[in-house]
C-alpha cells in the first residue's frame, strides 16, 4: 500500500510539473490605437495631464483600461491587445459622451473623436512689461443650457512645455487664480473678457504660459488656451 501511495505522489508531482512548464502561446500585446480628440468647434481640444482619458474596454474582459491624452489632444498607446473594444473619451472639459464606439483594435490603428467643449478661449493675447505678462482672453460656450458652474480661471506657468494642471510653477500659477463662481449665462459680456496678470517672473528666463477655465463638473475640469513661450528679458 505504502508503494502504491507513493506511486500516485511521484505522477501527480510529474503532472504538476509538466502544467508549470507549457508553453505560453498567447500573443504580446503588439497591437496599437492612436487618434485625435477634436473639438466641435474648430482642431483638436487642448487637454492638459491627468485630465481627458480615452477609456477602453476590451470585449469579453472585465477590467478596462485607459490611454492618457496628450497636450495637444492627441493620444497614442503602443501596447494593446488584438481585438474589439468599447472606446468613450472621458473626464475632461466637455459634455459627457455616452455612446461608446467598438473599435477594432489592430497593428497602427486609428480613431478620432469629437466632443463639444465646455468653454472654448478666443482671443488669446499676451504682452510683456518689464517682467509682468498679461494675458486676456474672452470665453464663450458652445451650448450654456446646463452648463457647470465656472469656478475660476487661472494661467498656467512652467518652464518646460509641459504646463497645465499638476504641472505648474505655484507662485507664477495658483496665487494669480480669480475665482468665479457664476454660471455662464448670468455673467455680464465685460466678466466674459478675462484679464490674468503675472508679475515677478525671473529676468533672463523662458517660461511657457496658458491659460485655463476650471468648472464645476464631477472632474472639476478645465477648459485651456494654446500654450505661448514668452522670453523674459535680462
Amino acid at each position: 500500500m505504502k508503494k502504491l501511495i507513493g506511486r500516485i505522489l511521484v505522477g501527480v508531482v510529474i503532472l504538476a510539473s509538466s502544467a508549470c512548464t507549457k508553453t505560453d502561446n498567447y500573443d504580446g500585446p503588439n497591437a496599437s490605437l492612436q487618434g485625435n480628440i477634436i473639438s466641435s468647434e474648430g482642431g483638436n481640444l487642448p487637454t492638459s495631464g491627468n485630465s481627458t482619458q480615452i477609456r477602453l474596454q476590451q470585449i469579453g474582459w472585465t477590467a478596462p483600461q485607459t490611454i492618457p491624452s496628450k497636450f495637444d489632444g492627441t493620444f497614442e498607446d503602443t501596447k494593446l491587445f488584438k481585438g474589439g473594444y468599447k472606446v468613450v473619451p472621458t473626464g475632461g472639459a466637455f459634455w459627457p459622451v455616452t455612446d461608446t464606439v467598438v473599435v477594432n483594435i489592430d497593428q497602427d490603428s486609428k480613431h478620432d473623436f469629437t466632443v463639444t467643449p465646455y468653454i472654448v478661449i478666443k482671443n488669446f493675447t499676451s504682452s510683456l512689461t518689464g517682467t509682468t505678462l498679461t494675458l486676456k482672453f474672452d470665453i464663450t460656450a458652445p451650448v450654456a443650457a446646463g452648463l457647470p458652474t465656472i469656478k475660476d480661471v487661472q494661467p498656467y506657468v512652467n518652464t518646460t512645455k509641459l504646463v497645465g494642471t499638476g504641472a505648474s510653477i505655484r507662485d507664477f500659477s495658483d496665487l494669480n487664480l480669480i475665482a468665479i463662481n457664476k454660471q455662464f449665462t448670468d455673467m455680464t459680456a465685460a466678466e466674459k473678457t478675462i484679464t490674468l496678470t503675472i508679475p515677478n517672473l525671473i529676468p533672463g528666463r523662458t517660461f511657457f504660459v496658458r491659460a485655463g477655465v476650471r468648472l464645476s463638473d464631477s472632474f472639476n475640469s478645465s477648459n485651456f488656451s494654446e500654450i505661448i513661450q514668452v522670453d523674459i528679458p535680462k
